[in-house]
């Protein structure tokens, strides 16, 4: 049987805050009906104003590109039936910015990446003054990542394969 694990993140149009008071409740509901229903599992996940980080499990016959349309697409329509007031918020009714990144979490790394979805909240960085130490950490893991060529990003950034 084969595994493999990918670290998630993908942002809201505009960065638009809008994932809470509630909403961000639903879309973790969401998100878990989607792993069931296609089969993969979530180890970490944590939903932020304007962003969401992924870690999950899934089998190899699972495209990225297709796994994040599902989720986006999903969440997004959900979402917006459960609470219209978002669409306000955002313009031309699209939640979610196009760009994503996946990164591959190996077995080494993978409790890191746990820790750093877990405490996302707990650690919100405005992106003013010095970052915290475990995020300097995960950006140095991602930037492995990248120079071994094990990144995605989607939409507007650059690609690597």
């Amino acid at each position: 049987m084969y595994s493999l694990q990918y670290h998630i993140v993908w942002c809201t149009k505009y960065r638009r805050q809008v994932l809470k008071d509630g909403t961000d409740t639903d879309c973790k509901a969401l998100l878990q009906e989607l792993a069931e229903e296609y089969r993969f599992r979530i180890a970490a996940m944590e939903v932020m104003p304007d962003h969401i980080h992924l870690l999950i499990d899934a089998s190899p016959q699972f495209r990225i590109p297709d796994m994040i349309k599902i989720m986006k697409g999903g969440i997004a329509r959900r979402l917006f039936r459960l609470h219209p007031e978002m669409k306000k918020k955002l313009w031309g009714g699209h939640l979610w910015n196009p760009s994503y990144c996946v990164v591959t979490v190996s077995d080494r790394s993978r409790e890191m990446v746990e820790q750093y979805i877990e405490s996302q909240k707990e650690r919100a960085w405005s992106g003013k003054g010095r970052p915290p130490k475990d995020l300097l950490m995960l950006q140095a893991y991602h930037q492995e990542a990248v120079d071994a060529g094990h990144v995605r990003l989607q939409g507007g950034d650059s690609e690597t394969s």
